[in-house]
């Protein structure tokens, strides 16, 4: 069956990029700008729209970069945990280290939402566990789906989605 047609199989998701660390492959911007390119040539991946690139201060340890975030939202064919496969293969193209938690990456991709699903797993988490405390999470998600709502509340109402503190909006040039 061809899946352009066929609509039942679709779900709309969002995905959280970030990158704040510049390797052989590339400055951050150039990470996220590859890994969109890969979401949407992927035959499991249609319809993806992108925010504005944001800079924001790092989460965790402070003694590292700013990073680059953005998020993407597309609709995907892919089953959540096959989904969360592929973000770790972006990762893994982007030659992402793991060396210390909340730490510098070179990409890293989270799931954000996933439709209306629900899941709560060591593995796993949808809607992503942080995703109502981190404005370079939700400031973009708001610019891609104003009317968005996680868990039956309006986007609008989560107040970090109108906190720029620590948040730079990049130039698109």
């Amino acid at each position: 069956m061809d899946n352009s047609t066929d609509n039942s199989n679709w779900v709309t998701c969002y995905v959280g990029l970030g990158s704040n660390l510049a390797n052989e492959l590339g400055s951050p911007t150039d990470h996220l700008q590859q890994a969109l390119a890969m979401m949407q040539s992927h035959e499991q991946v249609r319809e993806v729209s992108v925010s504005s690139f944001y800079a924001s201060a790092p989460m965790g340890p402070q003694d590292q970069p700013d990073f680059v975030n953005a998020v993407a939202g597309f609709e995907t064919t892919f089953p959540p945990y096959e989904l969360l496969a592929f973000c770790q293969q972006l990762e893994s193209m982007a030659k992402r280290a793991r060396l210390r938690r909340w730490g510098e990456r070179s990409l890293d991709v989270d799931i954000l939402l996933y439709g209306e699903t629900q899941i709560i797993d060591p593995i796993l988490t949808i809607p992503h566990a942080g995703l109502s405390e981190r404005n370079f999470v939700l400031i973009p998600l708001r610019e891609l789906a104003p009317n968005l709502t996680i868990a039956g509340k309006s986007i609008g109402d989560y107040s970090q989605s109108r906190d720029w503190t620590g948040l730079t909006l990049l130039s698109s040039d």
